[in-house]
């Protein structure tokens, strides 16, 4: 990352909130945040724009701003023919989509850094991805491409403007045509499809680079309770336990890393995410559900710890990511010695805890090892003679000295803006892991997140139309007819909208259709881990706006809504990449929350989208994960478990973790509680106002489809209920 270095001035960006942009600053590139200013800038000096796109634990942006941006000659080469911008991905999704989308569609593949020339209108014309310093194994150097642009644009300008033109009307969102009702067949051709991926050897599917595709975990999860098919089973748990005795896991710290570089999981590229840490806990919790085995609820209870000890702001919402490290230094601070071991450990327990983690004199990682468990602790210890539960205790003392050593080693850059959607996607594992793992402390952490985000992200006051007050708006030819126009009075209102980022005191960006969609179900999970009614009043009153913001009269939901910036297109994103798409989570909060409250309204907009998407889902579905996984509620049977009782009751409980030990994924828990609550719960979800204690008792109904069998309030006979939902 860039230092301050006294001898250089800063750029626009010195003011800028985003720890990306602030890393560029100090460039003698005369960067310009995203905004009217450059745009105007461009449109007055008559040059096409250097946009520049990535995020600041991107280990390649930080490649190519050292080699490049640092670089004074190739600064002056973007200063003299280009308006350099440079815009933060992760706090202006909607940008890096419009522009990815056309870099995929010029050169069919894409990534961070992601470089677009851009007329002075915003239309794309040329891009890539990283390029170096120079010309080099066959890939065009920085300097090549910015003079050969220079010279197009000043003497085959008709031409740029033509394929600029051409290009940006390809990008125009289509609305596909609805297609025939999504069956129980498309979740098995999806099976099928992964089936074929799959690596029977080391888990996973695909070739490396392996990634953790959490999503797709849980969708055959939820293939195999409804199929029962041992296969399907063993393709989760092999995966979920390979990815968890390799380096992809931090196995000091807790926590996972982006990706792994080789097919064994071993070697990561070493990132941290928060929406990876919150994905694949809440993989790991519900397999633990669905096996019973306690080892995978113990990695999601080590990836929660990471989070509150090292992601988690003094107000309770939590950091975006942590870097691979510095450049040239990748994966430093996770890597060890034997002789490092030693000097932390002792010579007797760094010797067994080298063997237990796979540590070397050779290393497995440019001469260190990253630690990793190379064989199960029952075999380790058998090879040393002592019990197994005396090794794990001692490798739980030996992991906490490492953690403290480690902490003295220069840390990885933290990306310590709060992100809406993100942030949502933590609450609602935190919340899920309260009740698998039993811990309350995890759903009082993601209330506190939730708390913070309800109170200071949202804009209470100010006026919906601020983003076009600021002059943020660029208006745009091809984005007229991208979608209606605000209606009359509409913009004058001041009820509570989402904001997408935080970070030191001020929260700004209009919120996406991912803060709402994402938001919303994390609230849905604090409800059934907390059963606080303000929980589901909130994602009620969030999936209400996110219909009226973001939705398409046509079918599906926009990325963006009306009181963004118009860019050249608007996007409709489906595909569930490292995270879910905005569509396919507001698939399932639409279905949950629809059958929950019997909101015959969000049930129909759930049927849309199964309509509208139908084809594009029914032609690539292992593409669309989260997506089916809303199917698969939607198809059901649903179940809707009501326990009406005192809540701090010992039977309460009792039923409480019955259900929670359960994988039941298409059932709704709603605690029913008596007084003042159960009026108010009631007003929500009026089906469970006949369903009270029985005779002073507390008493459980399992419905569904909203028909509910004979109630009871014997333990027993409500386990044997259950156990006919599995």
């Amino acid at each position: 990352m860039t230092a301050n270095p006294s001898d250089r001035r800063p750029n626009r960006l010195l003011h800028q909130k985003s720890p990306y942009l602030l890393q560029h600053a100090y460039n003698p590139v005369d960067w310009y945040p995203w905004g009217e200013e450059a745009l105007a800038k461009a449109r007055q000096d008559d040059k096409p724009i250097f946009l520049s796109i990535g995020y600041s634990t991107c280990y390649w942006c930080h490649v190519m701003e050292h080699e490049s941006f640092e670089h004074p000659g190739i600064a002056q080469a973007i200063n003299e023919h280009f308006v350099p911008i440079k815009v933060d991905r992760e706090e202006r999704p909607d940008l890096d989509a419009v522009y990815m989308s056309a870099v995929m569609a010029m050169t069919g593949q894409g990534g961070w850094p992601m470089t677009v020339f851009l007329t002075p209108d915003g239309r794309p014309f040329w891009g890539g991805t990283y390029f170096p310093p120079e010309n080099r194994g066959g890939m065009p150097g920085l300097p090549s491409v910015l003079q050969g642009v220079a010279e197009a644009w000043r003497t085959r300008r008709p031409e740029l403007l033509k394929s600029s033109e051409q290009l940006t009307r390809a990008l125009q969102p289509g609305t596909p045509a609805a297609g025939k009702t999504l069956t129980e067949e498309v979740l098995r051709s999806a099976v099928g499809q992964y089936t074929e991926q799959y690596d029977g050897v080391h888990g996973g599917f695909g070739p490396p680079p392996k990634f953790p595709r959490s999503h797709s975990l849980s969708l055959l999860l939820r293939a195999w309770a409804r199929e029962h098919d041992a296969e399907i089973l063993r393709m989760v748990e092999t995966t979920l336990d390979a990815m968890a005795s390799g380096g992809l896991q931090d196995q000091i710290g807790g926590g996972f890393h982006r990706y792994a570089t080789d097919e064994r999981w071993l070697v990561p590229h070493f990132e941290k995410m928060l929406y990876d840490q919150a994905l694949l806990s809440r993989a790991y919790l519900e397999a633990a559900q669905a096996t019973g085995h306690a080892r995978h609820g113990e990695v999601a209870r080590a990836t929660f710890e990471y989070v509150l000890r090292d992601l988690r702001d003094a107000n309770g919402a939590f950091y975006s990511a942590e870097d691979a490290g510095e450049v040239g230094k990748e994966g430093d601070w996770y890597v060890w010695t034997p002789e490092e071991f030693e000097r932390v450990l002792g010579r007797e327990e760094a010797a067994l805890a080298g063997r237990m983690y796979g540590v070397s004199p050779g290393g497995n990682f440019e001469g260190a090892s990253i630690l990793h468990l190379p064989r199960p602790a029952e075999s380790v210890a058998a090879d040393v003679g002592i019990p197994v539960d005396d090794l794990r205790r001692r490798m739980a003392a030996a992991r906490e000295r490492l953690l403290q050593a480690r902490a003295q080693r220069s840390r990885p850059h933290r990306d310590d803006k709060i992100l809406t959607d993100w942030n949502g996607l933590m609450i609602s594992s935190l919340a899920y892991g309260s009740r698998v793992l039993g811990e309350a402390r995890y759903a009082q952490a993601a209330a506190e997140a939730a708390s913070f985000l309800l109170a200071r992200l949202q804009d209470n006051g100010r006026s919906l139309d601020s983003a076009r007050d600021r002059g943020e708006r660029a208006s745009f030819d091809f984005a007229q007819d991208a979608r209606p126009e605000p209606v009359e009075g509409r913009a004058q209102r001041v009820e509570p909208r989402l904001l997408h980022r935080w970070r030191d005191g001020e929260a700004d960006i209009p919120g996406f259709l991912d803060d709402y969609a994402f938001l919303s179900a994390g609230l849905l999970e604090l409800y059934e881990a907390t059963f606080e009614i303000r929980w589901l009043q909130e994602a009620q009153r969030l999936v209400r706006e996110m219909v009226r913001l973001f939705g398409d009269p046509a079918g599906g939901f926009f990325f963006t809504g009306e009181y963004h910036e118009r860019l050249i297109t608007q996007t409709k994103e489906l595909y569930d990449g490292a995270t879910p798409s905005g569509n396919s989570m507001a698939a399932l909060v639409l279905v949950r929350l629809g059958q929950l409250v019997m909101d015959p309204e969000l049930q129909r907009c759930a049927e849309q989208l199964f309509q509208i998407f139908a084809e594009p889902v029914r032609q690539a579905p292992h593409a669309f994960p989260q997506f089916l996984t809303a199917l698969d509620l939607r198809l059901g049977p649903s179940q809707e478990i009501v326990i009406a009782g005192d809540p701090a009751a010992l039977e309460t409980r009792e039923m409480l973790a019955l259900v929670n030990r359960r994988f039941l994924p298409r059932a709704t828990l709603v605690l029913h509680p008596s007084g003042r609550e159960a009026e108010a719960i009631e007003r929500l979800i009026p089906f469970i106002a006949a369903q009270h204690p029985m005779g002073g008792r507390t008493t459980a109904y399992v419905c569904q489809r909203h028909v509910c069998r004979l109630p009871t309030a014997d333990l027993e006979a409500f386990r044997r209920e259950l156990d006919g939902l599995q």
